[in-house]
C-alpha cells in the first residue's frame, strides 16, 4: 500500500517511463504492463520503510523485467515464449547491456500514443491511458469512473487485447499520422479532465483526483512537446477551468452556478498560470479549439463579477470557435452568450436549430440552457417545466437536485394559472 506522497508521485512519474523501456526492449505491451505493475506494488511497499534507491527508474526497470521473465518461464508453453522473448530483444541488448542502460531516454510519449491507438474507443484510451501512463490502479480507475473493478479491469484486458490485435508497434507515428494521433492524446486527456470536473453520473459533482491527474499528465506531455500551442492550449483550460472548482459545490456538495459562486475563493495561482499560458500560445498562430476554449476561460475567470464579464467578446470566441470546430456543444454554449449580448429570445432561437440534431435533442444540457433563457426572458413557467424535464434526464445526483430546485423557484414565481396547466 502506497502511503507516502513524495513516493507515491516519484512512482506515478516513473511509471510511463519504466513501461516504456519495458515494451521497447521485450514488446509484448500487455505483459510488460502487468509486471511494471507489479514493480510499482513492491516499491511501494518497500521504499517509504527502505527509502527510495539511487536510481529508483532502473530499480523498477530491473524489478519489472525480472517479473516479466518470471511470468514466461512460468507458463506452459515456456520454450516457445522464451524464444518470442529472446527474437524480440536485440541482440546488442542481450550482450549484457542492463535494462536501465539508457538513462536519459524517455519513452514516455511514444507510449502515450500507443494507449490512444486508434483501434481503441473513447472509454478504452482513457482507461489505458489512466493505467498505463498515469499509473493508478485498477480499482483507482474504477473508482473514480464508478463501476465496479472488475468492469474496469475487464475494460483494460480488452484494450491491451486490441492493441496487440491492431500490430500496433512500440514507435512514434510517421509524421503524416502524428497529427492526428496527438489530436486524439488531446481529446483523451480533456476527457478525463471533463470527467474530473463534472462527473457524468453518480453521488458526487466532481471527482478531483481525475482532474487532477489530467492536469499532470497535461503539464507532462508539454514538457515533452513545449512548442505545440495546443499542448498548452489545452493545459491552460485545464487550469482556468479548475480554478473556479472551489467555489463550485457547497459543504453538502450541493452544486453553485457561476453566477452564484463566490470568486474569492477561485483559485488565482492557477488562473494567472493559464492566463499566461494561453497569453504566449495565442500569438504563435495556427489557433486551434482548445486555445479558444481556454481565451474564454480567461474572459470568465479576469471578470471580478458576473455582471463585469465581457460577454461581446466571449461571443466573438464562441464564434471562431464554432468555424474551427463546429459541433452541437459549442452552439450551446454560444446560444448562451447570444443571449447575455443580444437577449434571451436570440439565445432561445438559436436553440432552435439544435433541437433537430439527435446528437443534442434528449440531452439534459440543452434543456437546461433553454430553461435558463426562458427564466431570463421573464418566462418562468416555461422555465419550470423545462427544468424539470432538463432534471429528468441529468445523471449526476448533484446537478439534478439543481435543476429541481430551479424548477421549484420558477414555479414559485409563474401566475398560479400557469403553475396549474
Amino acid at each position: 500500500m502506497i502511503v507516502d506522497r513524495r513516493v507515491e508521485d516519484l512512482l506515478r512519474e516513473l511509471a510511463p517511463q519504466v513501461l516504456g523501456a519495458l515494451v521497447r526492449r521485450y514488446g509484448m505491451f500487455d505483459a510488460c504492463e502487468d509486471a511494471v505493475q507489479e514493480a510499482l506494488l513492491v516499491a511501494a511497499a518497500k521504499w517509504p520503510a527502505d527509502g527510495v534507491p539511487d536510481n529508483p527508474r532502473g530499480w523498477l526497470i530491473t524489478v519489472g523485467a525480472h517479473r516479466l521473465l518470471d511470468e514466461v518461464r512460468s507458463e506452459s508453453a515456456r520454450r516457445r515464449r522464451e524464444e518470442t522473448v529472446s527474437l524480440a530483444t536485440p541482440q546488442s541488448a542481450r550482450l549484457g547491456a542492463p535494462a536501465d542502460a539508457e538513462p536519459d531516454r524517455d519513452d514516455s510519449l511514444t507510449l502515450l500514443f500507443l494507449c490512444c491507438h486508434p483501434a481503441l474507443a473513447a472509454p478504452s484510451q482513457v482507461a489505458l491511458t489512466l493505467r498505463a501512463v498515469g499509473g493508478l490502479s485498477t480499482e483507482q480507475i474504477a473508482t473514480a469512473f464508478l463501476v465496479p473493478t472488475a468492469t474496469m479491469a475487464q475494460r483494460i484486458s480488452r484494450a491491451k487485447a486490441s492493441v496487440k490485435a491492431a500490430g500496433a508497434s512500440f514507435a512514434m507515428p510517421a509524421a503524416a499520422d502524428r497529427d492526428a494521433r496527438l489530436r486524439a492524446v488531446l481529446q483523451v486527456l480533456y476527457l478525463i479532465f471533463n470527467e474530473g470536473y463534472a462527473a457524468t453520473a453518480g453521488p458526487v459533482l466532481t471527482a478531483p483526483q481525475l482532474s487532477d491527474e489530467a492536469i499532470r499528465l497535461t503539464r507532462w506531455l508539454r514538457r515533452l512537446l513545449p512548442d505545440d500551442p495546443e499542448v498548452a492550449g489545452l493545459l491552460a483550460l485545464m487550469l482556468l477551468t479548475d480554478a473556479r472548482r472551489p467555489a463550485r459545490t457547497t459543504a453538502d456538495g450541493s452544486l453553485v452556478p457561476l453566477a452564484e459562486q463566490d470568486r474569492s475563493r477561485w483559485d488565482r495561482s492557477r488562473i494567472a498560470e493559464g492566463v499566461a499560458l494561453i497569453s504566449a500560445a495565442l500569438p504563435r498562430g495556427a489557433v486551434g479549439p482548445y486555445q479558444l476554449q481556454a481565451a474564454i476561460a480567461a474572459v470568465h475567470d479576469e471578470a471580478p463579477t458576473m455582471a463585469d464579464t465581457d460577454w461581446p467578446q466571449i461571443l466573438a470566441l464562441y464564434t471562431l470557435l464554432e468555424q474551427v470546430t463546429p459541433s452541437p456543444a459549442v452552439t450551446l454554449n454560444r446560444a448562451v452568450a447570444v443571449g447575455h449580448v443580444h437577449g434571451p429570445q436570440a439565445g432561445l432561437d438559436l436553440l432552435t436549430t439544435l433541437a433537430a440534431d439527435p446528437r443534442m435533442a434528449d440531452h439534459h444540457r440543452l434543456l437546461a440552457t433553454r430553461a435558463h433563457l426562458l427564466e431570463q426572458s421573464g418566462d418562468h413557467a416555461g422555465a419550470a417545466i423545462a427544468y424539470r424535464a432538463a432534471a429528468a434526464l441529468a445523471t449526476n445526483l448533484p446537478e439534478r437536485r439543481h435543476l429541481i430546485t430551479r424548477a421549484t423557484q420558477n414555479e414559485g414565481r409563474a401566475p398560479s394559472s400557469a403553475r396549474g396547466a
